[in-house]
């Protein structure tokens, strides 16, 4: 080869590499891993990628910085992606810009810092969001009752909690698993953990956790929830000055006139709602719909609210995905009635025609909750001691999306919304 011919090839080369000054990933039907692209573009966004969300744009695709590093493991990981050049990119970003278009461009900024609330012993396949969070490849800490109480929240931009009960009750599972060797090492741990600290009894120590977290979101922190990590939350303060954990519990009796002193002030977003105050039914209150209200589980679907992404982009970014009904699924806490959540919320996710809603978001001081009924989205009817869902069958999962869009929501750059 003459030397002519050399410089020529790597002109050619290098014209190609330059070529191409942006990576998309669509998340519409032809993506082949949808979940691991969230992985994907947030481990781009931990080594400084600059990436753009592209809001109801075939389906809430990303574009990234060209980087032959991402492009690799998008071929590692099994994800789609087309490299555009600086033209192709600039038409995009006109067509998702336009007024003609319900689409928007969101800059991610960094990667967010993400804790996650799980007691000692927890294995990533007992919680649907840690179990995406593995998939997907996403960094996480563990964090449990000492750390939240000593002040390690700080250090964090986004939480998740997992399938807790925050009013000491232990899930109401004592009905049907007192006897069970699980259930009561799981109140021994608990019980060992407020004696350590220093409470009397578990639902004292619970009260100041949930105080504690409602401090976090107050101060601009992103918070998660999923199951009955949920409705026992926003219970927990609306019983924060009264109890309402029966005897096998915390060891006295609650308050009889425990309904009446609630204060639903003191919530984040439900309202109104009816303790179940017998220890022997499985259930916390009236904010859960129960099974016999959804009927056929074949019939259970959910569908997404379409919003504007130029006036909405925070509920539109929690709702970004390649279909708009997604598939219902069952846990402790199911759904929540409409009738009970504040005015103030946004519902994400409802079964049309009824009062069941599954996907909420708010406001609370400077910062934000996200509440998300069911336990797996693809377990339909998960049990104690059922094996974990892989998520190898399900790369394209539309109710696993959703719980990635709230782990990527927090890098978006803020901005104030339009009025």
């Amino acid at each position: 080869m003459t030397m002519k011919k050399f410089i020529v090839i790597i002109i050619l080369l290098a014209s190609s590499i330059f070529a191409q000054t942006k990576i998309f990933i669509p998340m519409d039907l032809k993506q082949s891993d949808h979940l691991k692209a969230y992985g994907i573009t947030f481990n781009a966004l931990k080594e400084g990628v600059v990436s753009d969300w592209l809001l109801n744009y075939r389906g809430g695709s990303f574009i990234l910085d060209y980087s032959q590093k991402v492009a690799l493991q998008c071929r590692l990981k099994g994800v789609s992606f087309e490299p555009l050049s600086n033209e192709q990119a600039v038409q995009i970003y006109s067509f998702v810009q336009s007024d003609e278009q319900n689409m928007e461009v969101v800059r991610l900024e960094k990667a967010p810092k993400i804790a996650v609330y799980v007691p000692p012993g927890f294995q990533p396949w007992d919680d649907a969001v840690t179990l995406a969070m593995e998939y997907a490849e996403v960094e996480y800490t563990k964090v449990w009752i000492e750390e939240i109480l000593r002040g390690d929240l700080d250090k964090y931009d986004w939480l998740h909690l997992h399938h807790e009960d925050f009013t000491g009750q232990y899930g109401k599972f004592f009905a049907s698993f007192q006897g069970a060797q699980w259930y009561q090492e799981q109140q021994i741990l608990y019980e060992n953990e407020a004696q350590k600290l220093g409470y009397k009894k578990v639902s004292e120590m619970e009260r100041a956790v949930v105080l504690t977290i409602r401090d976090y979101v107050g101060a601009g922190g992103f918070l998660f929830a999923m199951c009955s990590a949920t409705d026992s939350y926003d219970i927990a303060l609306a019983a924060i000055n009264v109890d309402i954990a029966d005897q096998m519990f915390d060891g006295d009796a609650p308050d009889p006139k425990a309904q009446e002193k609630l204060d639903f002030s003191q919530t984040l977003a439900f309202d109104n709602f009816t303790l179940e105050m017998n220890p022997y039914v499985y259930e916390y209150s009236d904010i859960d719909i129960q099974p016999v209200e959804i009927q056929n589980q074949l019939n259970d679907y959910f569908t997404l609210f379409d919003f504007s992404a130029k006036y909405d982009p925070v509920p539109s970014m929690l709702t970004q995905n390649h279909v708009s009904v997604v598939r219902g699924f069952m846990g402790q806490t199911t759904m929540f009635r409409k009738n009970l959540i504040k005015k103030s919320v946004y519902i994400l996710g409802e079964r049309p025609g009824t009062d069941q809603v599954k996907y909420i978001h708010g406001n609370f001081g400077r910062g934000t909750f996200t509440f998300y009924g069911g336990h797996d989205p693809e377990d339909y009817q998960h049990a104690v001691g059922d094996n974990p869902t892989d998520l190898n069958l399900f790369k394209n999962s539309p109710g696993y999306r959703l719980i990635l869009n709230n782990i990527l929501f927090p890098a978006a750059k803020k901005k104030k919304q339009k009025t």
